[in-house]
């Protein structure tokens, strides 16, 4: 119990903080609103930090990248089954969010008197290329320097990272300092949200008061909405992805080994302190040692189902408040490419989930100030996101070691 509460003392300080807004909102009702400015200073400082956060973190991470450094085979099976799972756990996703609309029955109209029209932005008519071109990249330098250009901001700090990392020891000053200034602005990120239950639990008041009780129960729903699929997805993909790495006897050995790495991520909801315990389990079945301790670090930070997932139900919640039609087949492909940015490429990176959120609400065109509510949603999935994100990288580890290997991998050396 006592790891229990050391390990969830954030996530739950900051549940209760909503829970206590929320009660304050229904109680007070429109004289909620007086709190608003307590949540407003929360976000300001959330989107002064944001700029640099993006450009330190990403450069960071690429310009540093020395154990990208694996042999050929071994990376691009990795990528493969990387890529396979991403894009299975994001369909499933969006399936979910079609055939049970946590947002349904919400009046639209209500959120506008708070955050705006939350309407995606309506550009000039454009070539599909052109359209491209606007969403990754801005025709002036000072225009990263918004929080409106996320994905472009990533871009360039993507390409400053890996201009970096290719210049190697002439450039080793500068990966030290966008390392060192990666390091400063996270700590920024961890002082800023000592204040966050009371930005949030004052914000949340406020939204509440105004609102009224509808949005608890949209919560409430796409709660169990990502609990229902974080079952199948665990039991069943899970299954079928262990059968495509060793037939039946591949289910038994995986389903034998699961439970350490189960465990520790419901526990920890943290993937890097699921490593270890990934590591030992992968071993155990039978995965040899250099495809395991390359694809279970690695997959800790680039392999994340359950953000992925998460990053659907954001994105549709959204959508589903405003009344927009997610089935378009457009919508449907910018919803599965920006949900696997936010859980696959974003999700690497420190402070990776308020960047994600950020991207969503740029990508889309909603207003920053629904932050909050996707901050929450992201708060409520917490546990069951970290065990897809982190669990399933002894699955992958054990196709990796077929797709390498053969169909005569050493599945059968396991214990």
């Amino acid at each position: 119990m006592k790891n229990f509460l050391k390990n969830y003392k954030s996530s739950l300080i900051l549940l209760g903080s909503i829970l206590i807004g929320g009660i304050v909102g229904v109680v007070l009702g429109p004289k909620a609103a007086m709190l608003k400015p307590f949540g407003d200073l929360f976000l300001n400082l959330l989107f002064m930090s944001l700029v640099p956060l993006v450009f330190f973190s990403v450069s960071s991470a690429i310009a540093n990248m020395n154990t990208m450094k694996r042999l050929g085979k071994i990376m691009g099976n990795i990528v493969i089954v990387f890529l396979s799972t991403a894009f299975i756990a994001a369909l499933i996703g969006i399936l979910g969010a079609i055939i049970l609309n946590p947002t349904k029955g919400l009046d639209s109209s209500m959120f506008t008197s708070i955050i705006g029209s939350g309407e995606i932005v309506e550009a000039e008519k454009v070539s599909f290329l052109d359209q491209i071109v606007k969403t990754v990249t801005v025709n002036d330098f000072n225009m990263l320097f918004s929080k409106s250009n996320m994905l472009q901001l990533i871009v360039f700090a993507v390409l400053f990272g890996l201009a970096t990392a290719m210049a190697g020891e002439k450039a080793k000053g500068i990966a030290k300092f966008v390392e060192e200034g990666s390091e400063v602005i996270g700590n920024i990120i961890k002082i800023i949200m000592y204040y966050a239950p009371i930005g949030l639990g004052c914000y949340f008041a406020s939204v509440i008061g105004e609102l009224g009780t509808q949005i608890l129960s949209g919560y409430v729903t796409a709660f169990l909405l990502y609990l229902g699929i974080t079952v199948i997805y665990y039991f069943g993909f899970y299954t079928i992805y262990a059968y495509l790495a060793g037939g039946k006897e591949g289910i038994s050995i995986f389903w034998k080994n699961a439970v350490g790495p189960t465990v520790t991520a419901v526990a920890t909801c943290s993937s890097a302190a699921c490593i270890p315990v990934n590591l030992v389990s992968a071993k155990n079945m039978g995965v040899p040692d250099d495809i395991a301790e390359t694809v279970v670090p690695l997959g800790a930070n680039i392999h994340k189902d359950g953000s992925v997932i998460g990053g659907v139900l954001k994105i549709t919640f959204l959508m589903g408040i405003f009344g927009m039609d997610i089935t378009n087949p457009s919508t449907l492909l910018s919803i599965l490419v920006v949900s696997f940015l936010v859980g696959a490429v974003v999700g690497a990176i420190p402070g990776g989930g308020v960047i994600g959120e950020m991207l969503i609400l740029s990508v889309f065109g909603f207003s920053p100030e629904m932050l909050p509510i996707i901050t929450v949603l992201g708060t409520v999935i917490d546990a069951p996101a970290t065990l897809l994100n982190s669990a399933g990288n002894t699955v992958c580890a054990m196709m990796v070691a077929r797709l390498v290997e053969g169909k005569n991998w050493t599945v059968s050396k396991s214990n």
